[in-house]
């Protein structure tokens, strides 16, 4: 199961187990309307997600490990 709030994504994952994610995270989501934001593909395997209208892909491994988008550090360091 999937969702969101004002603030976080929510992931449910297969274990039962609920991650909270802030929104602060990934920029294009919290920018994101309601619609643009349920408007997503399950990818790799079953272990990711992907928005193609807002070019924003997110791993399962990466919500664990607490990886935020790289997007707007990548843009600092160049």
């Amino acid at each position: 199961m999937f969702l969101f709030d004002s603030d976080n994504m929510w992931v449910e994952l297969t274990d039962g187990r609920q991650l909270s994610v802030p929104l602060a995270y990934f920029p294009r989501l919290l920018n994101a309307s309601q619609t643009q934001r349920a408007d997503y593909l399950i990818s790799g395997g079953d272990t990711g997600l992907h928005w193609e209208e807002l070019d924003e892909d997110i791993s399962v491994k990466g919500l664990l490990l607490g990886i935020a988008d790289r997007t707007q550090s990548a843009r600092k360091a160049s």
